[in-house]
This record gives structure tokens, C-alpha cells and sequence, in this order.
């Protein structure tokens, strides 16, 4: 069972489950471990705008009430259904069965284009500064997607960026407007 947050975002509506619930999220965003808020805001921005539901991960590389992550995410936190588990074992343990998870991580042996999405998806993505576990890669190497990039000097994407290239892709391959 996910934590229930217990602050209020400064100037905005309880962060939590948010206006546009429903029962069938199109795709679900997993952030495990996030560090910097103002990616976590421009990713619940995403959520708010596709209806999908943001699941974030402890711990938190800052506090539910921080003003960056107000700012980032804008007034929409209250139109993002989301919710806080206090690590991956709560979070896998709790998810409906039959749940299709895609990790997002550079040096995966196949492109997130390669993959067939489908709705309720989990498209997860790790930490800013280290990524996501190799262990937890090399469990589900059939389910790792990579982003390439055409320029092998730069070590990695934003993670909102990535965030929005694969949701996006995982929407089209579902023809949502």
C-alpha cells in the first residue's frame, strides 16, 4: 500500500490522487529514486497532460513540499493522479497482476521504439545521477529500453526528456489523441 503524502504543495492543491483519477491510466511513470525536483514537476506536468498516473519511489532526493517541485510542476499537481511508495519491493509487490514494467536506461540491448506498448503500462525510470539498479536491468533484460543518441560524447538525457520521448511514443502506439 503506497504512503499517503501528507503535505500541500505551497499556493496549490494536496498533492495525492489529483482531479482526473481514473480507473485505467493510459501509461504509468515510474520514477525510482528521484533527486532533483524541478524534473519530478515537468514530469507530473507530462502526467497531468496525458492522464498518466506518476508513481515515485523512496527516497526522495527532496521533500514533497519543496518549492522547486511547486514551481515545476505549476498548478497542475492537483490534475496528476500519483502516488508515494516507500521503496521498489512495496511498489512490485502492490502492482495488479499481469503488469507489463519497461525500464528506460542507456545500454539496453533493444530501442524503447522496438517495444509494443500497451495501455496501463509501467515505463520506470531511475535516479539522475546513477540511473537504475544493474541488477534490477539484468532481471528484466527483456523489458530494458534504451534512447539512443547520435552523439557519443554526451553521457545521458534529461529526465523529463526521456520521460516525454517514450510516453509519447507508448501513446501513439496506442492512437490516443
Amino acid at each position: 500500500m503506497p504512503t499517503a503524502p501528507g503535505s500541500r504543495l505551497p499556493g496549490r492543491g494536496a498533492m495525492g490522487h489529483g482531479a482526473r483519477q481514473t480507473d485505467s491510466p493510459r501509461v504509468n511513470i515510474v520514477l525510482v529514486e528521484p533527486e532533483i525536483p524541478p524534473n519530478t514537476g515537468n514530469i507530473a506536468r507530462v502526467c497531468a497532460a496525458t492522464g498518466s498516473t506518476l508513481h515515485l519511489i523512496e527516497p526522495l532526493g527532496f521533500e514533497i513540499d519543496d518549492k522547486r517541485l511547486a514551481r515545476a510542476g505549476m498548478d497542475y499537481w492537483k490534475q496528476v493522479t500519483w502516488r508515494r511508495w516507500p521503496h521498489w519491493a512495496g511498489f512490485q509487490s502492490a502492482l495488479p497482476e499481469g503488469s507489463r514494467l519497461w525500464f528506460i536506461e542507456q545500454g539496453a540491448p533493444r530501442r524503447y521504439t522496438a517495444a509494443r506498448f500497451a495501455a496501463n503500462d509501467y515505463l520506470v525510470f531511475g535516479r539522475e545521477t546513477a540511473g537504475l539498479p544493474p541488477q534490477l536491468l539484468e532481471q528484466h533484460r527483456e523489458q530494458w529500453l534504451d534512447i539512443p543518441m547520435a552523439n557519443p560524447e554526451a553521457r545521458s538525457l534529461n529526465l523529463s526528456n526521456c520521460v516525454a520521448i517514450v510516453l509519447f511514443e507508448a501513446l501513439r502506439q496506442q492512437s490516443i489523441d
